[in-house]
């Protein structure tokens, strides 16, 4: 159940955008964050319990109870800034506590990293939070400055093309890195 939920709780952040864009003419806000809000509890009650993941429920579900008081649409652009917030904070520490994001995802196939790789997956985790860090601040900026459709355009499918370029590329450099090891 609880994978299901982040699977669903993904879909929707993913179809956030487009949500946006093309239902503000027919919801209102505290709509939006009644779903969202139904969403984000029922993930905080059905996922195993991780460092940092009630905290981010947490987080999100006042922003969904400050969106459903304010009920202001230009509140409803700010959610993709709190993600990648979330995903900054997520992978920026895990470079300070434990295992980076990174390596913890690399050992699901390979147990036994040598020390390069611990070093090549310390460095991809930064990059990542680079990344995230970037599509925080394009979005915020967006947000405030920008028609909706830009901001749809970006965090609905630039900023997601962005990403499979960082996939791709980290790819590459790592079948590199492999062949020189």
């Amino acid at each position: 159940m609880n994978r299901l939920m982040g699977l669903v709780l993904v879909l929707a952040g993913v179809l956030y955008p487009f949500a946006v864009y093309f239902g503000m003419g027919h919801f209102s806000p505290w709509q939006f964050a009644l779903l969202l809000g139904a969403l984000w509890a029922a993930r905080a009650l059905t996922a195993e319990r991780r460092p940092g993941s009630l905290g981010m429920a947490s987080v999100a579900l006042g922003f969904c109870l400050l969106l459903g008081i304010v009920n202001s649409p230009q509140l409803l652009r700010w959610y993709p800034v709190l993600i990648s917030g979330f995903m900054l904070t997520l992978f920026g520490l895990s470079l300070m506590h434990g295992m980076p994001v990174v390596e913890r995802l690399a050992r699901l196939t390979d147990p036994e990293l040598p020390d390069v790789a611990v070093r090549y997956t310390r460095h991809v985790t930064q990059i990542w939070c680079l990344f995230f860090l970037f599509n925080g601040i394009v979005a915020a900026a967006l947000t405030l400055w920008a028609p909706l459709s830009w901001w749809t355009l970006y965090t609905g499918l630039i900023a997601y093309g962005l990403m499979g370029l960082l996939f791709a590329g980290e790819w590459v450099v790592r079948q590199r890195v492999r062949g020189r090891a």
